[in-house]
């Protein structure tokens, strides 16, 4: 096979090959998640599932698959409460049809939002194969059991399939029902917080998943955007494309003029084939009017830097007391200011999207975690009435967040038709980077009082940040809560620690600066990634001020009183789950041996309760580093991190969560991060821009505390307790307080130095 002929789906066909030749997956595995597949013509007591006469068992699925295996995680919610056999489950992800709801994919949302609604739905169906199998069995209900898709009465028995085949089930189910049906008491779950096999791995094994970027049909043409100088206030004066006419293969450049004023200043080059689209891209020469924002990193942090340190600005996102009157009366303040730099997506797979008409009908093939906010913004802009708009959405490679917003999709559209026939637009790496929506450049002020004991007198909290709800569906700002304004919860979440504290004030505050320059966005963990880095640095520099060993100190602020305390069902026990992963991990960790590690090496700890307070994953970190005195590069040997997520839907799924953002926290922590430049990160490929690479991967040691309440989130809550677990171990090591994500050696040279 020559070089030219080794494609992505043949080399992911041939590890699929080898996988199985060496027993990594077993022969005749499933295939994968079915992509608005069709059904059976079987039962539906709700419309999350249906059960077909052929034995298979359908679950719909509207949340997007981006290697979290939420297909999985989610039928198995529904199989649990149905008794099904497993084998029989297939999953099917749903195209835009209205019924479904709300569609989005975010917050380490799928499975806590979704666990009771498909509980009841695979109730409902139990109850209802179980009284119509009764009967066929010619059988009292109440002496009948339902278990692997059958209904059994000693040693009758009779399948799912065969009850539906004979059309003797239609029982229905309204809202009130569903919700008075008694779920299953958790000591008879046979699905839940066991192991599984993941519905979609075969597929990506073999190459058979179909990605946004796999995705052809009949008459398709390939197109690359050509992006303006900045984010915002571009207009065209001039293009010419002469010199992409001498490409065989051009067909034509498309000015986008987008009723939205989403994409404006937008161009996109199309052609036969992608690659032709990509070169006539580069050669088309455009004049520009830009009056957009063109701020640097640095402009944007001394931004953030001035409105923390001014009182009236922002929105209060919590306040208990008056934390300033006790500031102000304190005889000693501590006080800090954390910083953390722009980071990107980066995903794997870059932005693209397929559009065309189908009669009536406009139909937009993407990867898309937030359908029920892109659908209406592309109908829009296509001027078309939103029922005549589907959305496909198949495999993510890669989502962390980018993929929430889809505004990519509106230039796809808007060239379907300009060109009459289907496009597919596909970003090169840079184009994808020029116009990220990254996570925002902060800057947060944290200052404390406590009394003699170290307890907490007085909180309070500031941070200046982009707002990613406010650029992207302003519609969900909350009412700030002093009654004046607005607040943004997804800037500012996880500042609201669980640390008993008198006196607490907790406000967000909107920098303009990076609203001007960039579409600020939801990156993986979002606030809780930046707001723990300000938290955890902040109690352990408490910590060593008064003398107390770091986690003792924790523990002894977490008396889970008050709100702490938590509540049912989602923060059941409260700070009294913190304390119980907190003490694991010092177990686990040897903490109490620290003392012994040489010269030069350092343990550090930090708490988080991702995503947000009202849905807490719990979760204790212990980093160990090795930090080099003459470079100050630091090196992370292990990472210890217990988690509390009550009821695991698929426990190895958790597990692969919590590895990957684990790593993601490292990245962060210590290799990732860019600087603006007129408007436009610095960094716009893999080779300036570094992520951890395999050499930085240290041992992970992860637990889970196993229990049955109800299951919280797992996408995110790994990211949040790293960097400051590193920045604390730094400290232990070397006696160096770095203040700054990413923590960069000549930072914590500098910290050695004062």
């Amino acid at each position: 096979m020559s070089a030219v002929d080794v494609t992505r789906r043949w080399f992911l066909a041939s590890l699929g090959r080898a996988a199985v030749a060496t027993g990594f997956m077993p022969p005749g595995a499933k295939a994968g998640p079915l992509f608005g597949g069709g059904t059976s013509g079987g039962y539906s007591p709700t419309l999350w599932y249906e059960v077909g006469g052929d034995g298979r068992i359908l679950v719909h699925v509207t949340r997007a698959e981006m290697g979290q295996h939420i297909g999985t995680a989610l039928a198995r919610v529904v199989a649990e409460e149905l008794e099904a056999k497993w084998d029989h489950v297939e999953v099917v992800h749903v195209d835009t049809d209205p019924k479904w709801g709300v569609m989005v994919t975010g917050g380490s949302w799928s499975v806590h939002k979704s666990f009771d609604q498909l509980s009841r739905a695979g109730a409902a169906g139990r109850i209802a194969l179980l009284e119509a199998g009764a009967r066929m069995l010619g059988a009292p209900a109440k002496d009948c059991i339902a278990r692997d898709s059958e209904i059994r009465h000693g040693t009758r028995t009779v399948s799912y399939a065969d009850i539906v085949s004979s059309g003797r089930v239609s029982r229905q189910f309204t809202e009130e029902e569903l919700k008075a049906i008694a779920l299953k008491p958790a000591s008879e779950r046979r699905f839940l917080n066991r192991d599984t096999v993941a519905r979609d791995v075969p597929s990506k094994v073999n190459g058979s998943a179909v990605y946004g970027i796999d995705r052809t049909v009949d008459g398709m043409v390939f197109a690359r955007p050509i992006l303006p100088p900045t984010r915002y206030g571009n207009s065209i004066l001039s293009w010419d494309d002469a010199d992409a006419r001498k490409l065989p293969g051009y067909l034509r450049t498309v000015e986008i003029v987008d009723p939205t004023r989403t994409c404006e200043g937008w161009l996109v080059a199309v052609a036969e084939t992608w690659p032709v689209a990509a070169k006539a891209a580069d050669l088309i020469e455009v004049r520009y009017r830009s009056e957009g924002g063109a701020a640097s990193d640095e402009q944007m942090l001394a931004e953030g830097q001035r409105l923390v340190a001014a009182e009236s600005p922002g929105g209060i996102f919590f306040q208990e007391g008056d934390p300033l009157k006790r500031i102000a009366e304190a005889r000693e303040v501590h006080e800090g200011v954390y910083r953390t730099h722009t980071a990107l997506h980066m995903p794997l797979e870059p932005l693209n999207a397929l559009a065309w008409q189908d009669g009536k009908t406009w139909r937009v093939h993407a990867g898309n975690q937030w359908q029920s906010i892109t659908l209406p913004l592309v109908a829009r802009a296509l001027g078309i009435d939103q029922a005549d708009l589907v959305f496909e959405t198949s495999y993510l490679g890669g989502g962390f967040g980018r993929r929430l917003y889809c505004e990519y999709i509106v230039p796809a559209a808007l060239a379907a038709k300009a060109m009459g026939r289907p496009v597919k637009l596909v970003f090169a790496r840079s184009d994808d980077t020029k116009f990220d929506q990254p996570r925002s450049p902060t800057v947060q002020r944290v200052r404390s009082v406590t009394d003699g004991r170290g307890a907490l007198l007085a909180y309070d909290h500031a941070c200046a940040s982009g707002w990613p709800t406010d650029s992207i569906s302003p519609e969900f700002l909350a009412p700030s809560a002093d009654g004046h304004g607005k607040v943004d919860p997804f800037a500012i979440n996880g500042a609201d620690h669980w640390y008993d504290t008198a006196t607490q004030r907790i406000r967000a505050i909107r920098n303009d600066l990076v609203h001007t320059t960039m579409l600020p966005g939801y990156l993986r963990s979002v606030a809780p990634g930046y707001t723990t880095w300000a938290v955890e640095t902040h109690i352990d520099e408490l910590a060593h001020k008064l003398g107390r060993d770091p986690a003792e100190y924790r523990l002894a602020l977490l008396g889970a009183k008050g709100r702490n305390g938590g509540a049912a069902p989602h923060a059941v026990d409260g700070a009294n789950r913190l304390r119980a992963v907190l003490k694991r991990v010092l177990a686990k960790s040897g903490w109490s041996g620290r003392e012994a590690l040489p010269s030069g090496k350092g343990m550090g700890l930090a708490l988080g309760t991702g995503q947000e307070r009202e849905m807490p994953t719990w979760i204790a970190t212990v980093a160990q580093v090795s930090v080099d005195a003459s470079s100050g590069a630091i090196t992370v040997e292990k990472l210890t991190s217990v988690l509390d997520a009550g009821t695991l839907a698929h426990p190895d799924g958790a597990l692969a969560q919590v590895e990957g953002s684990m790593l993601w926290g490292l990245s962060l922590a210590l290799f990732e991060g860019t600087a603006y430049e007129k408007g436009l990160p610095r960094d716009l490929n893999l080779d300036t821009y570094t992520p951890v690479r395999m050499t930085d991967v240290p041992e992970l040691d992860i637990e889970f505390l196993r229990n049955d309440h109800m299951p919280v989130g797992l996408g995110e809550p790994g990211v949040i307790s790293i960097a400051p677990a590193i920045g604390n171990a730094v400290f232990a090591a070397v006696g160096a307080r770095v203040r700054d994500l990413p923590i960069r050696p000549e930072a914590v040279r500098a910290a050695m130095g004062a």
